[in-house]
């Protein structure tokens, strides 16, 4: 069976404000102090961000309890050095990012100025072991229409500077102002993407490949494809859910690939058009369906998904726990649709993100 990790992006916040902290410095400390030196979590572009990065699993209960047990953790260390973690993509409230330390990151804000300042976003990457590029390639090329279905499934992030965005996935488009994000074209074989890989590392514009950002591609570190659409989660279990329907699409892209089945011939345009929907409504209104690229209600589009990728979550034992977690999405809303649920209530923006902090703290 395929493993799963995910690496998750926090954001540090005061638990009583809910100012975003920039004390990323800080909380690592106190975590490699306490790990002993060899922490699972790690600094990201700004000092207001925390993250971490969950082992290989194919148990997905296991999966899901490392994932619990780490922002726990994460919390604990932010709670010493004064602060709170919130599973939140964007701040809710109006913040003057800081960029970390580190050449790496000094370099970005130089070249990239505003579009890196502003880059406080926070998402979640889903690794699912292939067996080679080729097999990866092979995926990336059969997964490209489902992945605005996976944005829509993760959307948490509604509010941007102290206002309401209209979107439910303002991150992604935040994120989609580096030059390198977003879909991707079919490739065709491993040979063709690292080429595509090279010619856009040998333009001058990116550092090196560690900044190739499309929704998915192959992990320059680790024998993965690494899709990198969602947000992060506020519900840890929206988390899980999406391992497993990734690790599904996976799977019934590479026994596709395997039957010389073809992928399909989307245009990458309609495929951001359909990720722009994603982000705009979320689970509340339509989606693109993949396989028409034409707009029906969310929950057809969800119910095609779990369709899609049923036999190899039959396979796997997860198509019950997945089919279940589809309907509490629908039936709850995404972490969008509670963050407003939450301004609604209390007329506050501070208690939205406290609210979320006390959540990922669980």
């Amino acid at each position: 069976m395929r493993t799963v990790g995910v690496e998750e992006e926090l954001l540090l916040v005061d638990g009583e404000s809910g100012d975003p902290q920039a004390l990323s410095t800080a909380v690592l400390a106190l975590a490699e102090r306490r790990a002993g030196g060899d922490s699972v979590f790690e600094s990201e572009l700004h000092d207001h961000q925390l993250e971490f990065a969950t082992e290989p699993r194919a148990s997905m209960g296991e999966l899901a309890d490392e994932i619990l047990r780490w922002r726990a953790e994460a919390a604990n260390r932010a709670a010493d050095a004064g602060a709170a973690v919130a599973a939140l993509a964007t701040s809710p409230l109006p913040v003057s990012p800081s960029i970390g330390e580190g050449e790496r990151y000094r370099w970005l804000a130089e070249r990239f100025g505003l579009t890196a300042q502003e880059q406080l976003t926070c998402g979640c990457h889903v690794h699912v072991s292939v067996e080679s590029d080729e097999e990866g390639v092979a995926v990336l090329d059969r997964v490209r229409p489902w992945l605005p279905v996976l944005l829509a499934l993760s959307a948490n992030s509604p509010f941007w500077h102290g206002r309401d965005s209209s979107y439910d996935s303002y991150r992604s488009r935040v994120w989609g102002r580096w030059p390198s994000a977003g879909p991707t074209e079919v490739f065709g074989s491993a040979d063709g993407y690292h080429a595509q890989v090279r010619a856009l590392v040998e333009t001058g514009v990116l550092r090196d490949e560690g900044m190739i950002y499309f929704d998915a591609r192959l992990s320059h570190r680790y024998p993965t494809v690494e899709v990198r659409v969602a947000d992060v989660c506020l519900d840890a279990a929206d988390t899980v859910l999406l391992a497993t329907l990734v690790r599904g699409l996976v799977e019934t892209a590479a026994r596709a690939w395997r039957a010389g089945e073809p992928p399909q011939p989307v245009p990458v345009s309609l495929v951001r058009m359909a990720g722009w929907q994603a982000a705009r409504s979320g689970v509340e209104g339509r989606l693109l369906h993949p396989l028409t690229m034409r707009p029906e209600p969310t929950a057809d589009v969800l119910a095609a998904l779990l369709a899609h990728v049923r036999d190899a979550l039959e396979d796997s034992g997860d198509a019950a726990a997945a089919e279940k977690a589809l309907g509490d999405v629908l039936k709850r809303g995404t972490g969008a649709r509670v963050q407003r649920a939450l301004l609604t209530d209390s007329g506050s923006l501070r208690t939205v993100v406290t609210e979320c902090a006390a959540r990922t703290r669980g």
